[in-house]
């Protein structure tokens, strides 16, 4: 794929919510305002990482807060350059493509958005291979990466600039920031050469977002019968499967924004009212399945939540009582096997007193 135009970017914001685990925020507005930016500024170029320079300058940019908050403080079409505009200003140096910081819902998006009003293109590829809630966690930071300079953006047009010396420190400080901002920001952040890019990013997740956005559109229907054509689709990427693991009805669901993250769980009552339950605990994203006492799935595996009826993917702060769902999961990408990444990313560093087992 050379380019992202308009007939795009209803399947990347499908696709890119499935591999969101429930977190990246909600794709609905940033695709609207991707739409807007395509219409004035025209489609945006994609680059594969291995046909970059090594020393060109790259920078991620995307969104920093509690998803929820992005359904009610909302972007503008100029938030995501202007925020590129400010860091050139800050560094006095020239940017010549963006990353994203997760293949995840709206921060699947926010980068196209940047690149176009900024006429530069953006990397077929991410810093997560889905969604996570802190930055210590992004493939950039892990293979060595700096976080800052960074600079953040808010919703009236205030700028903040971080320079600090570890990626641990620096999420304290964005995560602070934002929300003193109002609860979400624009950020650029983990600037890094083309060379640093190709020893850290998640290849290939923007095109493949797009083919699974297609397949998941094509196939619309009872979620049930989406797990073959899942499968085909995954049978070859980065994540190598899919698996259906629960269908049922939310009975409950319940989050708050706790230090500028969204932190709950939900539980999903079987059909029949028979059988256990089965817990996802939530940090933004959807971080653990349990099947009564029994750990189904848990971070960094993916697991995706979909509407029964249609095979709609939701995002946790769309995820409500009554809902009739159905959950996928999904092994991550290798890179989030290592032992480097598994100290950052396995389920005892989100508080749960149990090791990383690998879903398949």
């Amino acid at each position: 794929m050379k380019e992202v135009g308009l007939e795009h970017l209803d399947d990347l914001a499908l696709g890119s919510v499935f591999l969101a685990t429930g977190g990246g925020g909600d794709p609905h507005v940033p695709k609207l305002i991707a739409q807007e930016a395509i219409k004035k500024y025209g489609p945006v170029r994609i680059i594969h990482p291995d046909t970059l320079a090594d020393d060109a300058y790259v920078v991620p940019v995307g969104s920093v807060g509690a998803p929820t908050v992005s359904l009610e403080l909302l972007p503008s079409i100029d938030d995501a350059a202007r925020t590129l505009e400010a860091f050139e200003n800050h560094t006095g140096r020239k940017i010549d493509a963006v990353a994203s910081f997760e293949i995840g819902g709206g921060n699947s998006l926010i980068p196209l958005v940047a690149a176009a009003g900024r006429n530069i293109p953006v990397i077929d590829g991410d810093g997560m291979g889905r969604a996570l809630p802190e930055a210590q966690m992004m493939s950039y930071a892990i293979a060595g990466v700096k976080p800052t300079p960074a600079i953040a953006y808010d919703y009236a047009g205030n700028t903040a600039s971080f320079d600090v010396t570890t990626t641990q420190v620096y999420e304290r400080h964005i995560r602070a920031y934002s929300m003193a901002a109002g609860g979400m920001v624009t950020v650029a952040e983990h600037p890094m050469t083309g060379a640093q890019l190709k020893q850290s990013v998640i290849t290939g997740t923007l095109g493949f977002s797009i083919e699974l956005g297609k397949t998941l559109r094509e196939n619309r229907g009872q979620a049930d019968t989406l797990l073959k054509p899942l499968q085909s689709v995954f049978k070859n990427s980065i994540y190598g499967e899919c698996r259906m693991i629960f269908t049922g009805k939310v009975i409950d669901k319940s989050t708050r924004i706790i230090g500028g993250y969204d932190i709950g769980e939900a539980t999903i009552e079987t059909f029949s009212g028979k059988g256990d339950n089965l817990t996802v605990n939530i940090k933004n994203e959807y971080l653990l399945a349990k099947l009564g006492d029994s750990v189904m799935v848990s971070v960094p595996d993916l697991i995706t939540i979909v509407d029964f009826e249609t095979g709609t993917p939701i995002n946790a702060e769309r995820l409500r009582y009554g809902q009739r769902v159905c959950v996928f999961a999904t092994p991550c990408p290798k890179f989030y096997r290592t032992q480097a990444a598994l100290k950052v990313v396995a389920p005892r560093c989100f508080g749960f007193n149990f090791d990383y087992i690998p879903l398949d």
